[in-house]
């Protein structure tokens, strides 16, 4: 078996590249519209009541309808991953990582199949929507990879006259809730490591993404996973959300999204529900306030590059995402100038048309990032951008503000948009101070040519992904290991060497011999 290595971006320049991704996107415009099952215990379900997926690009535009579950097929999951566990939970590491190599290797060879979905659902142009999905494939692998590791535990210390042994056995019935921006990538990595380290799950996914989701559903049972290993199951957080953090069978809840939802998921994770036996699992990441800091001694024009990239990838939709610049004063003009020259090269319309920036993924996100925009211009100078673009779609015209204040609201709340705020701090030091002065703890960078900074960033910058002189996006399963601190969420290290064992737990047997 080969070692793992990350899939490979596309080119999309080559001809032939960008030929195939037309193709599949006109592929999957035929079989936009359609109505898809839940599924319960391998069972495909239909429901009257569904919820209607559309294009971010174009709200009139259907991309699919996914059947919506109440709280008789939410029961009715969480029987059938109960049941089904006390199979699975006994089939070896290996044959459960066979799966995953499987899945992997179909998606690889329909990769553009699968990103065309995600550029019409979810509004990500080709290379995001290409990156989502080597990420979903570089998920699957490394997972696999993993479970053969944990299958073989290091030996015990020896004493004699006895016989130990350590063993990881999974936890039980998971809660899967993944979320929009990385529907494809992290909603399979997340379900996959739930199931290959032998647990079962529900699968609630994001109510804006849903037929991705339902894609991934369909290429797992064509690998012949078993029926109730994943119960695919979407509905709304208030319908059925609640009900399956709290009941008394769920063992561990797997939750990406916003600090917000995280929070409520982890208090009520705290309950004991009557019949409960165990102390229920959170993995949580919940966002970030990510900043840039650049310093006197940086290439400025690269970190220019690093600031723009980083802020309006995706739209700023990520939680990686650089939503403010903090820069020495004496560069500070500079990088400002050089920044918004860059920003301003930007084009935007349909990803589909593989612009550098697309919409934003709702109506009632374009409507708070447009909120902020508003603070932002009491707070601060507005630059460029700062208004939506178009009347079709959820399009926001990349936005930089300068001269904000630390503790400004722009400065320290989640906008989750297009939206930069520019800081001027007196030297490196106030830099990490204003650097530190979130409640999150995701992602960083800092741009410096002095080593004496760079040293001292690594001890006091507080992020769990810190970068130097390249972009704070972009991580990548197996070499950065993604999770933050603080409010962002319980550091749970996606893609890493320990993210497997948050879903087993370590049992010990010890036999007298002789």
């Amino acid at each position: 078996m080969k070692a793992f290595a990350n899939e490979p971006f596309t080119n999309f320049s080559l001809p032939e590249n960008a030929t195939a991704i037309k193709e599949a996107l006109a592929q999957v415009r035929q079989e936009l519209g359609k109505k898809y099952p839940l599924y319960i215990g391998g069972e495909a379900i239909y429901t009257d009541e569904v919820i209607t997926s559309t294009n971010p690009a174009n709200e009139n535009e259907v991309i699919g309808f996914a059947s919506k579950a109440d709280l008789v097929l939410a029961e009715k999951a969480m029987e059938s991953a109960n049941s089904t566990f006390a199979y699975w939970s006994k089939v070896s590491p290996e044959e459960r990582a066979i799966f995953l190599f499987k899945a992997a290797e179909l998606m690889r060879q329909r990769k553009h199949y699968f990103s065309a979905w995600l550029i019409l659902e979810s509004g990500k142009n080709w290379a995001e929507a290409d990156a989502d999905t080597a990420e979903a494939i570089d998920f699957m692998n490394f997972y696999a990879h993993e479970m053969l590791r944990y299958a073989n535990p290091p030996a015990l210390v020896p004493i004699s006259g006895e016989y130990n042994q350590m063993k990881y056995i999974p936890l039980g019935v998971g809660l899967v809730i993944p979320p929009w921006n990385f529907p494809l990538a992290i909603m399979a990595g997340m379900t996959v490591a739930s199931v290959v380290t032998g647990n079962t799950v529900v699968l609630k996914p994001a109510s804006t993404t849903p037929i991705i989701a339902a894609k991934f559903m369909e290429l797992l049972q064509e690998v012949g996973l078993p029926g109730g290993v994943v119960n695919y199951l979407p509905g709304s957080g208030g319908a059925i959300g609640d009900f399956l953090v709290s009941h008394k069978l769920t063992r561990f809840i797997n939750f990406t999204g916003s600090k917000e939802i995280g929070l409520r998921i982890s208090g009520l994770a705290s309950k004991v529900a009557p019949g409960q036996k165990w102390i229920k699992r959170v993995a949580a990441e919940m966002g970030g306030k990510d900043s840039i800091i650049v310093d006197e001694t940086a290439d400025l024009d690269k970190a220019a590059q690093g600031i723009v990239a980083s802020a309006f990838g995706f739209q700023g939709q990520k939680c990686s995402a650089c939503s403010r610049a903090i820069i020495v004063e004496g560069v500070y003009e500079q990088v400002i100038e050089k920044a918004v020259a860059l920003a301003q090269k930007l084009n935007q319309g349909s990803p589909e048309e593989n612009y550098n920036m697309g919409p934003v993924i709702e109506k009632r996100a374009m409507e708070k990032i447009l909120e902020y925009i508003e603070i932002g211009k009491q707070e601060g100078k507005l630059l460029m951008g700062g208004e939506r673009l178009g009347e079709v779609g959820w399009f926001i015209k990349p936005t930089i503000f300068r001269d904000i204040a630390p503790d400004a609201r722009l400065s320290k709340e989640e906008i989750f948009g297009p939206v930069l705020a520019m800081i001027k701090v007196s030297d490196f030091n106030e830099a990490l101070e204003v650097a530190n002065n979130t409640e999150y703890g995701l992602t960083g960078s800092l741009y410096s040519n002095s080593r004496e900074n760079i040293v001292k960033a690594k001890e006091d910058f507080h992020v769990g992904n810190l970068y130097f002189n390249r972009k704070c996006t972009g991580a990548l399963v197996g070499v950065h290991p993604f999770g933050g601190f603080n409010m962002s969420g319980t550091c749970s290290k996606a893609g890493g060497f320990d993210y497997l064992g948050l879903f087993l737990q370590m049992k010990i047997t010890s036999e007298i011999i002789g």
